[in-house]
C-alpha cells in the first residue's frame, strides 16, 4: 500500500482464495474489499482538510497521534490503526506445505518461549483472552526481547516503542463465515497459514539486519 495520503487499497499479494481451506474466499474479500476499505476512506477523509499531515506516512500519523489536532487524533488512532493492522495481518500469509517458524527468529522464539509449541499455546492463549475486538502480536519490545502482547480495537504496538513481527485479526469479521463464534478453531487454523519466511524478516528488520 502507498505510505502516505492518499492512501489506497492495494490488491492482495495472492488470490481470495489462495488460504483455504483455512480462511474462506469470502471471509478474504469481504475483510480485504470492505472492512479494510472503510478504514482507508475514513482515514483519507479525516486527514482530507489537513494538507500539512499529507506527506506524512502512516506510521508516522500513527506515532505522532497526540500531535495532531484534536479533532482528528481518534479517526486517525481508529482508521489509521486499522490500516495498519489490515496491511500487516494480509501481507503475512501463505498457504505452504509447512508452516513454521524459520531463520533467526525461530531460534529466538525457543529461547524466550521455551520451544516452538510453547510459543503456539501461549500466543493462542493471548489471542483468545482478547475481549471483545483486537489483535494478539508477536513483537520485539525496547529491550530487543520478544514479547507476546494484546491490543484492543484498531490500536497498535507502535506508539508502545515496539517492532511489531506478526499479528492475528480475532475481530470476528476476520473468522465468523467460516467459524462462526469459535475463535479457537479460527486460531488454530491461522497457525496453518502464517508467512514465517515473512515474520523471520520483519524480526531482523526490527534490528536493522
Amino acid at each position: 500500500m502507498n505510505e502516505h495520503y492518499k492512501f489506497i487499497n492495494t490488491q492482495l499479494p495472492y488470490s481470495y482464495n489462495a488460504m483455504e481451506p483455512y480462511i474462506d474466499e469470502k471471509t478474504m474479500r469481504l475483510h480485504h474489499d470492505k472492512h479494510l476499505q472503510t478504514y482507508i476512506d475514513n482515514l483519507n477523509n479525516a486527514l482530507s482538510n489537513y494538507p500539512q499531515f499529507h506527506a506524512w506516512t502512516l506510521e508516522q500519523l500513527i506515532v505522532n497521534i497526540p500531535s495532531l489536532p484534536e479533532d482528528i487524533q481518534t479517526p486517525v488512532r481508529n482508521n489509521g490503526g486499522g490500516v495498519y493492522n489490515h496491511q500487516f495481518y494480509f501481507n503475512n500469509l501463505i498457504n505452504a506445505v509447512n508452516s513454521c517458524p524459520s531463520g533467526l527468529l525461530a531460534e529466538e522464539i525457543s529461547k524466550e518461549f521455551g520451544s516452538i509449541d510453547s510459543f503456539f499455546k501461549q500466543f493462542k492463549a493471548a489471542a483468545l483472552s482478547v475481549f471483545g475486538s483486537g489483535y494478539a502480536w508477536l513483537v520485539v519490545n525496547a529491550a530487543g526481547q520478544l514479547k507476546i502482547i494484546t491490543t484492543p480495537n484498531q490500536d497498535t504496538p507502535l506508539p508502545l516503542g515496539m517492532c511489531p513481527v506478526l499479528n492475528i485479526d480475532v475481530w470476528e469479521h476476520a473468522y465468523y463465515l467460516k467459524h462462526y463464534n469459535l475463535r479457537a478453531d479460527y486460531i488454530d487454523d491461522w497457525f496453518h497459514v502464517v508467512n514465517w519466511d515473512n515474520a523471520n524478516k520483519h524480526y531482523m528488520r526490527c534490528f536493522g539486519i
